[in-house]
């Protein structure tokens, strides 16, 4: 794994807009306040041209996107992308990229989530870049910055962390103007392949499901070849959903076991999904059980992971270290 140089205070932070722009005044006014956060922390901040704008749900056309991505990572002063936001359209710039000229790039760290799994889940695959899957930089307008914002920071900034699970959780997302999370619900890890406690230790490979689904079998899918790369190392998947209802659920889990996608994987953790509908009377548990629980794996779901916030900063292609037990869990970071 090539890791980035680490972050430090007086760096440079590149804002960019691969999928969705801020396109409202809220959003705006959320990303400026972001900025002068960043800047009062003491990092430096520039962003690219298409961030404050937004049509059809895409700040730009995809060549215009992979433009913008392409200057903040070549220029040598940023040390850090964080993404405007998730959306709907970000695999429309991958057709822009070449992958063969960031492969043998000077790798940097970048930090999302959501639709921007598409960029993430490549550059660890076709890559071997890691990159941090957290917030978007909208979430950064909080004062005070809850910890993991500040964690997030702090993995860029080449810290091996060990973060434990959090006590409440938001319910459901939220403009959050007021400009902190609701925290309403228990958080509860729950360990649904019988084992009282669970502790699985390999490199880490995931995102938005919705999003990897879009990739399995394209051109881009490197999936097998990655994974007998790190086979010493072993293969946690974590997943997220954003919208879907259980059958999808399993037909994709379905799909990705039978391409090959869970070999030498040492388990698997879901993060809390935003909407997941539960048709003919499906629960969560019961599809991902059905498609692939007979592959004798631990699997954790319910976990600080994803859409419904807060979410534990994981990283992408590191060797994550996670335990489960009486509904709690830890993640521990290693940077290798």
């Amino acid at each position: 794994m090539r890791y980035p140089e680490s972050l430090k205070l007086g760096d440079t932070i590149g804002i960019c807009a691969p999928s969705k722009g801020c396109d409202d005044e809220e959003k705006i006014e959320k990303l400026s306040i972001a900025i002068k956060q960043f800047q009062n922390m003491g990092y430096k901040v520039i962003e690219t041209a298409s961030v404050r704008k937004d049509k059809q749900g895409r700040s730009a056309s995809a060549k215009v996107r992979a433009k913008e991505f392409m200057e903040l990572w070549n220029n040598k002063e940023v040390k850090l992308i964080i993404y405007a936001g998730g959306g709907d359209f970000l695999m429309e710039m991958l057709d822009e990229l070449d992958f063969e000229v960031l492969k043998k790039s000077t790798p940097k760290w970048t930090q999302g989530f959501s639709d921007i799994t598409h960029i993430s889940f490549l550059l660890n695959t076709l890559c071997d870049i890691p990159s941090i899957y957290s917030e978007n930089v909208k979430d950064y307008a909080m004062t005070p910055l809850y910890q993991n914002l500040t964690n997030s920071l702090q993995i860029a900034g080449g810290k091996e962390l060990v973060q434990n699970s959090f006590e409440k959780y938001q319910e459901q997302i939220e403009d959050n103007q007021d400009g902190t999370y609701h925290l309403t619900a228990k958080v509860e890890w729950k360990n649904i392949t019988g084992q009282e406690e669970i502790v699985m230790e390999g490199r880490a490979l995931g995102g938005c499901i919705d999003c990897i689904d879009t990739l399995i079998g394209t051109k881009f899918d490197e999936v097998k070849e990655y994974i007998e790369t790190y086979k010493q190392d072993g293969i946690i998947w974590f997943l997220e959903a954003y919208e879907m209802n259980t059958p999808l659920l399993q037909r994709i889990l379905w799909k990705m076991k039978h391409a090959g996608y869970f070999k030498y994987c040492k388990g698997i953790v879901f993060g809390r999904p935003y909407i997941m509908r539960e048709d003919y009377q499906i629960s969560e548990k019961q599809a991902i059980l059905d498609a692939i629980g007979n592959l004798e794996i631990p699997i954790i779901i319910g976990a600080d992971i994803g859409h419904i916030p807060p979410q534990l900063a994981i990283t992408q292609g590191a060797i994550l270290k996670i335990t489960s037990k009486d509904g709690k869990g830890t993640v521990t970071n290693r940077l290798k």
